[in-house]
């Protein structure tokens, strides 16, 4: 039943398993069937999550978006909503870097591989793993964008493409020549045809 209004909602993949786990997960808490548990086993499972288990915020809030759809879209239950609040994040604020910072950063990558892939994160503002799944097909030099097909949400989106990156790109695609993925895997079990990792962004520079 839940699978079905997902799919009907055309959820991705990765949501549609995720919050199917977390129901599961909650069921099997109770040893009940999620739909005969209602506001004290959510108030329950909410503190066992958050005390018990220690999960970070991002992982409850996720929990609580996939309970709600649960109760509330698919069992048709919207005054469930009270019980499952969203828990504060106490993440603090990433530092924004200036634009001098910016180009410290990208002028101390040692190889034009990390250059240009940090110039194509900061100069465009996309997410890491939108950058490790960029294809040469999705740079566009006429309109002067780059198009980020299914990013977040599915979503495809455009985002401007400055002269100075587009030259930038035009240097190390001649250096490198990547057919598919603009930044291609580096690991050779893994092959050359294969996007960049996303963890690996996070390490450079």
């Amino acid at each position: 039943m839940m699978l079905e209004e997902l799919q009907r909602r055309n959820y991705s993949d990765i949501t549609t398993r995720k919050y199917l786990q977390v129901v599961t997960a909650f069921a099997q808490h109770f040893s009940k069937s999620p739909d005969q548990l209602g506001p004290n086993e959510l108030r329950s499972y909410q503190a066992y999550l958050l005390k018990e288990r220690k999960v970070t915020p991002g992982t409850a809030v996720n929990c609580v978006a996939a309970l709600r759809f649960f109760f509330i879209k698919t069992l048709k239950r919207p005054l469930f909503r009270e019980f499952l609040p969203y828990p504060k994040d106490r993440r603090r604020l990433p530092t924004v870097l200036s634009r001098e910072e910016v180009s410290l950063l990208i002028n101390a990558a040692g190889t034009l591989f990390r250059r240009t892939l940090l110039m194509t994160l900061y100069g465009t503002g996309m997410r890491r793993s939108e950058l490790a799944r960029l294809k040469v097909s999705d740079i566009d030099s006429q309109p002067m964008i780059i198009r980020v097909m299914a990013g977040k949400g599915g979503k495809d989106r455009d985002l401007p493409l400055s002269p100075a990156l587009l030259e930038s790109l035009r240097e190390y695609w001649r250096w490198r020549k990547p057919r598919t993925y603009l930044f291609p895997s580096r690991d050779p079990r893994r092959g050359p045809e294969q996007p960049f990792c996303t963890r690996c962004v996070a390490l450079f520079p």
